[in-house]
């Protein structure tokens, strides 16, 4: 999913893989993938993608994006007694499938309609015809297949010579007819999929189809009910149990099974919560927004830090060149407390020498130090309210020869990775507090280390200057690069790094290209710190210049 959201995963690569989670998949007629109706227009000269009116609306199901069709379903929904679905036909069938692909597929057809083609003027003739059935008809609610955003023309063409049968009006049934703007259909139809548009709406659509309005109230609010034998879990045929009766009787066990298989299937549901959106940032011209200095005692101004950090929601890797400043402060003091009544809840000697870094995830505390231990404690939070305190448990010590200079867990903290200041990188298994990897790769104290997103490679850096990739399950170094100083700090989604040097700069670099692709003027003293959050959208660095900077996109 974050791949998707970030950019790295195309909405047609993340609609495949969905469908394929949903265990949908080319190779079964009755649980072929579905994909949505992406264009409204097919009926202008030239499409125009900049313009919202030439897409459909993702929030609805098809049989509600005619507000007339729908008050009449709506009306025989009210009415209808339980079990109550609210359209008589699904958008996924085997029938739907091979309605789209007659031309390539005959035999199939054949074999479904009995050994002859449907009624000429019900095959699929033309795009703009079956989206306004779709639109208007009283039992069409038909969504699209992946052929129509990949690049085989074969399924619209009857290269084959079929005998499809002659229309009312005297035309024989051929060709698909496309759109007049359709020169390249099917490439116009992935840049809309592509677009913006769809890449700011395409959850909406992940939500009726995969997610949580596919059941339940949010399916009734959202016009998304369909028969109950659709549904997984609808029926049970080997305890011939069906929700509403018993099923007593074989025959009707074998008519309820052909009904699941022909009348349509809705996909495995894989959220029961809201999508995420995608993060789709506006490729304008970047401006720097206002800067200034402010002693963290002044007053707020019209926005705070907290307000500013919930500003920018569309960072993505592949756009973080345009990074630019937003806001700096400047710490006057020797130390500050951000936490709630800002004063100290609990001190925990754990360590025989200084803490190095720390830290924490499911009530446990990651603690390193120049000790040369790394110590696992298990601690419950106490009530910022109340007088209970907090209560650790050492559950674990991992120990090293040398000073420990950074630990880092990956996303599931089953994994650790620990820096020492002699360039060791070890790579710890916590589920048994054992040692999988130790690899040699600086020639000083490495500064950071951490897991990509998928936990398979291990990023450190180092006072030599060096960016070192491990690969985590065979514990060998799989690329180098060097650059002309330290990185002391650094985020990275797998590919991309943005780090902090030791003269202030923001570097960001192309693990793929092993390159520097951009460098940034940040602090006017080296970078300490720096944060990302989970959505790529802000970022936050500190330096020894005792500033702290926000970094944002201009929309």
């Amino acid at each position: 999913m974050l791949q998707w959201q970030r950019g790295p995963l195309s909405n047609y690569q993340y609609l495949l893989h969905l469908n394929n989670l949903a265990d949908r998949s080319c190779n079964d007629l009755s649980q072929y993938p579905v994909f949505p109706w992406i264009i409204n227009d097919y009926s202008s000269p030239e499409l125009d993608l900049s313009n919202p009116g030439t897409f459909r609306d993702l929030s609805k199901p098809v049989g509600a994006l005619n507000q007339e069709r729908l008050e009449r379903l709506l009306t025989r929904y009210k009415e209808m007694p339980e079990p109550k679905f609210m359209y008589g036909s699904h958008y996924s069938s085997p029938g739907y499938v091979l309605f789209y692909l007659v031309r390539i597929a005959p035999e199939y057809m054949l074999c479904l309609q009995n050994g002859r083609f449907d009624n000429a003027d019900r095959m699929f003739n033309s795009i703009a015809e079956t989206w306004k059935n779709c639109l208007d008809g009283a039992t069409y609610f038909k969504e699209l297949i992946p052929e129509f955003y990949d690049e085989d023309i074969s399924f619209l063409v009857n290269s084959l010579k079929l005998d499809l049968g002659k229309r009312q009006g005297g035309q024989m049934v051929d060709d698909v007819e496309l759109p007049a703007w359709a020169s390249n259909f099917l490439q116009k139809n992935k840049d809309a999929l592509e677009s913006s548009y769809v890449s700011e709406h395409l959850h909406e659509w992940i939500d009726l189809i995969f997610g949580y309005k596919q059941k339940g109230s949010e399916a009734v609010g959202a016009h998304n009910v369909f028969h109950p034998l659709t549904y997984e879990g609808g029926v049970d045929l080997n305890r011939y149990v069906y929700v509403y009766k018993s099923l007593e009787d074989p025959d009707e066990k074998v008519a309820m099974l052909t009904q699941i298989l022909e009348f349509g299937q809705t996909p495995k549901q894989l959220f029961v919560t809201p999508h995420p959106r995608r993060i789709t940032p506006k490729l304008k011209s970047m401006s720097q927004a206002s800067s200034y200095s402010a002693s963290v005692t002044d007053s707020p101004g019209e926005e705070s830090f907290e307000d500013l950090t919930e500003e920018s929601r569309s960072l993505a890797w592949n756009n973080i060149t345009k990074l630019q400043l937003h806001e700096q402060y400047k710490i006057h003091k020797d130390y500050f407390y951000s936490i709630a009544f800002g004063r100290r809840q609990d001190t925990l000697m754990g360590h025989d020498d200084a803490v190095s870094k720390i830290c924490w995830h499911n009530d446990r505390l990651y603690s390193a130090s120049w000790d040369s231990t790394v110590k696992v404690w298990s601690g419950v939070p106490a009530e910022m309210s109340g007088t209970k305190r907090h209560q650790f448990d050492l559950v674990a010590e991992l120990e090293h020869d040398v000073s420990v200079n950074t630990i880092n867990l990956n996303a599931v903290s089953t994994l650790l990775v620990s820096g020492t200041k002699e360039g060791m990188v070890n790579i710890w298994d916590l589920t048994t507090a054992t040692l999988l990897h130790q690899i040699s790769c600086h020639s000083g104290t490495v500064c950071d280390a951490a897991f990509s997103p998928d936990s398979r490679h291990v990023l450190s850096t180092g006072v030599d200057g060096c960016l070192k990739v491990i690969d985590v399950q065979t514990g060998t170094l799989i690329s180098s690069m060097t650059s002309e100083e330290p990185q002391r700090c650094f985020v990275w989604d797998g590919n991309s790094v943005l780090s902090g040097s030791r003269s202030g700069e923001l570097f960001v670099w192309d693990l793929l290209g092993a390159k520097i692709s951009e460098r940034i003027q940040g602090h006017t003293g080296a970078v300490t710190c720096i944060w990302m959050n989970e959505q790529c959208s802000s970022i936050i660095t500190g330096g020894e210049d005792r500033q702290i900077m926000f970094w944002k996109l201009q929309y």
